[in-house]
């Protein structure tokens, strides 16, 4: 059986979190392995529906090993709250792992994520304020203190003393802020430790060994593509590569174990805070796209910007991905439109130009070039074989498949498992 990893093709919230659901049912382990509870995955199931933010989304099929692996960066506060919420409405997390090579978010970053927008006014990049940018900073940084440092009290204390005189200096010097507390977050951060120590381990042996089994092993994005900090909007960017290249520094996976890459494109275009999404439509249309789908973030709450589908910002993400597969998702909420734009190219200084600039100034002038299908306007919802689509939705798919240069293997018709068409058998 395969390693698939799904990513995010867009700028996130692609409903990866409800395909990985569907698929789970076939693996053996499920992999997070990046972001952290910046990201939201909702997910409606026989157990109803789940707003996840760290813990993978096969969680609810026991049999499935979940690993939160080193590439993840962890508020055990609000992992502590999603175990218990998920333990409360009869979902186990007996079969959840966390790798002790992860790193924390601690109070300071959230401090510093809050006051660092701030002090950028209108330049700020609009974060989700959970204190991750500022944790992977720290990383990298070697500043950052590990899951593992929570089963040691004595290098978890010299740990933070060290990184905490360093951040109340910033706080207070160059914030004004009021400087934290050694002893309270060391006590607060003992207690996390002894209630995650049961699920802390060495996750990269229960990688190997499922490999070695040739298990099913799904690697899980987070946020999408075009957030890359290499490769997306930067700096509108999150943190951490959200490609499938991040899905082997993130778990500890060589690239020659990934066999297919499953790239999750919504029907149309969405973004949640600042940056460019050249397909943005600011009037009628989008509100009705953004109400029937209710496109709001599934962390922060917010409004996403709706826009056409953006075939050149998707035929990159497969470049840069190496996608093997692509699923629709959100077909649905087309449903009523008669007509259906998708950018092919874009017009910068008044020349077509067929690629996503790298520049944020340079993408921020490009004007869509469009070209226009008909819509069907007849409800999708309760098909389940292709050929049961109307014409021009299958047209549609046809149009998008050519144009993103990656065959399409699923589409979903809507929010639950059932609702999903396959085109091609995946895995």
């Amino acid at each position: 059986m395969p390693v698939i990893a799904v990513i995010g093709g867009q700028w996130g919230d692609e409903a990866k979190g409800k395909l990985v659901d569907l698929l789970a049912e076939q693996a053996k382990l499920v992999v997070r392995f990046s972001g952290g509870d910046n990201a939201g995955h909702t997910v409606i199931n026989p157990f109803g529906e789940f707003k996840l933010h760290l813990i993978p989304s096969g969680i609810f099929y026991p049999q499935v090993k979940c690993i939160i692996s080193n590439g993840v960066v962890i508020n055990p506060a609000v992992l502590i709250d999603e175990i218990a919420k998920l333990n409360e409405r009869g979902v186990t997390t007996d079969n959840l792992f966390i790798s002790d090579r992860a790193n924390l978010v601690m109070p300071y970053h959230l401090l510093l994520d809050g006051l660092e927008e701030e002090a950028r006014g209108g330049k700020a990049i609009g974060t989700t304020r959970k204190g991750i940018g500022p944790a992977f900073t720290d990383k990298v940084a070697r500043l950052g203190i590990r899951v593992g440092d929570l089963l040691d009290k004595e290098v978890l204390l010299e740990r933070l003393r060290f990184a905490l005189n360093y951040k109340n200096a910033i706080l207070t010097k160059v914030y004004g802020a009021e400087p934290l507390s050694l002893d309270g977050i060391y006590q607060q951060y003992c207690q996390y430790g002894e209630r995650l120590a049961p699920y802390i381990c060495e996750t990269t042996i229960i990688l190997e060994e499922a490999v070695s089994r040739d298990d099913l092993i799904l690697l899980e994005g987070a946020q999408g593509t075009l957030l890359d900090p290499d490769f997306g909007t930067y700096p509108y960017t999150t943190s951490s590569s959200p490609l499938a290249a991040g899905g082997c520094l993130g778990t500890g996976l060589g690239p020659t174990q990934i066999d297919r890459i499953l790239g999750v494109f919504k029907a149309y275009s969405t973004r949640v805070g600042e940056g460019p999404l050249p397909t943005e439509l600011k009037d009628k249309t989008g509100d009705l796209i953004r109400e029937r789908a209710h496109e709001y973030g599934t962390t922060t709450g917010r409004p996403r910007r709706c826009g056409w589908f953006d075939a050149v910002a998707a035929r990159f993400s497969t470049r840069i991905n190496g996608f093997t597969d692509a699923a629709i998702t959100r077909l649905d909420i087309l449903d009523t439109l008669p007509s259906l734009k998708i950018c092919v190219g874009y017009e910068l200084g008044g020349k077509r130009i067929n690629y996503f600039p790298a520049s944020v100034a340079a993408l921020e002038k490009c004007q869509p070039v469009y070209e226009e299908l008909p819509g069907w306007q007849s409800p999708t919802t309760d098909i389940r074989e292709p050929k049961d689509l109307p014409s021009e939705a299958r047209q549609y798919l046809n149009r998008l498949e050519e144009l993103i240069a990656c065959p399409i293997s699923l589409v979903a018709v809507g929010a639950k498992r059932e609702q999903i068409i396959e085109l091609r058998p995946l895995p």
